[in-house]
């Protein structure tokens, strides 16, 4: 009988390949959270017998209007509302939005900004020309005082009818709802409570606002300019009904990124861009500024979410504030 002699086995050399990591941060496009709030947006337009029509005024020539304008109009039209673009000067955009207010086969009218120079008043005094009723970007007095003053009913106490936001602060918030940053076990005007956020533009049209916004909601806003750091806040344990304002001599952004959950920038300049060693390890960053203030490789290498544009989202918001005023006028002629 005879016998094998075993041969023995090689050893199997180490791999020299590295192990596959798993990314850390998750980015998330504007276009899927617009989805959602468009799908809000087609069912409540089912409840009306009419498509409401958004009348876009563009009086310059600024090539990021038309762009806005444009992409209003293809979401409009995507999603059943009808637009018309009047391309206007500066000398008739006055009586054109006059005229507007007054024809009821316009629910809802936008002005694209900036007509006059920024020195001026007057791109202010056009905005309050829109009559409320068809305010979609809720820039009419009315809206921003109840913004600031943290009323969010039209019509207390019956509370049917919300008061009308701006489209971009908005925007942002619906973004931190996507992402569940509000925080739904805890009372509806107080879901951000225990956040501390760097808002990163203190402009009239989105930064204030948006600090204002999220501080109405309960968090620690620090909001940062180039003429420095101030923080938006409803005090210690958010008692007081409407947020406050406090200068903080001394501080610097990085101070406040340090503390920060929450990143959101929108700095109009080409050249800045956020220094990612500063944000603090799993926070989530947005970007609403139509410029890249983040670099996007490195900030992924920090946070935990990032939002590179929130524009998709904008629109959708737009379209809301849309159907919602068609919605409270048809209620008021009921």
């Amino acid at each position: 009988m005879s016998s094998e002699t075993a041969t023995p086995s090689k050893p199997v050399p180490e791999s020299t390949t590295p192990p596959s990591v798993v990314p850390t941060c998750k980015v998330i496009l504007a276009n899927t959270i617009a989805k959602s709030l468009l799908g809000e947006v087609a069912q409540g337009l089912t409840e009306l017998n009419f498509k409401p029509k958004l009348v876009g005024f563009l009086a310059n020539k600024d090539p990021a209007a038309q762009v806005y304008a444009e992409y209003s109009a293809k979401t409009c039209k995507e999603n059943g509302f009808l637009f018309e673009i009047r391309t206007i000067s500066k000398e008739d955009v006055e009586e054109a939005i006059l005229a507007a207010n007054s024809d009821s086969s316009v629910h809802g009218i936008i002005v694209y900004y900036p007509i006059f120079p920024s020195t001026s008043r007057q791109d202010y005094y056009i905005q309050q020309l829109v009559s409320p009723a068809k305010d979609v970007e809720g820039l009419s007095h009315k809206y921003v005082f109840n913004m600031y003053q943290n009323i969010r009913f039209l019509d207390p106490p019956t509370n049917k009818h919300k008061s009308i936001l701006p489209c971009t602060p908005l925007a942002v918030v619906k973004v931190l709802e996507y992402l569940q940053i509000y925080n739904t076990v805890i009372p509806y005007g107080n879901r951000l409570f225990g956040k501390t956020i760097t808002v990163i533009n203190r402009s009239e049209v989105v930064g204030r606002p948006l600090a204002a916004l999220l501080a109405n909601d309960g968090a620690h806003v620090y909001s940062v300019d180039l003429d420095g750091v101030q923080l938006f806040t409803r005090g210690t344990g958010i008692k007081n009904h409407k947020h406050e304002v406090h200068p903080k001599e001394g501080w610097e952004l990085e101070r406040c990124l340090a503390l920060s959950d929450v990143v959101i920038s929108g700095v109009p300049g080409k050249n800045y861009k956020v220094d990612p060693k500063l944000i603090r390890d799993g926070a989530v960053c947005i970007n609403f500024s139509s410029e890249k203030n983040f670099d996007t490789a490195a900030v992924k290498e920090h946070a935990s979410i990032y939002v590179p544009a929130i524009g998709k989202v904008t629109i959708a918001v737009l379209l809301r504030n849309l159907l919602r005023l068609s919605k409270d006028n048809v209620a008021k002629k009921a």
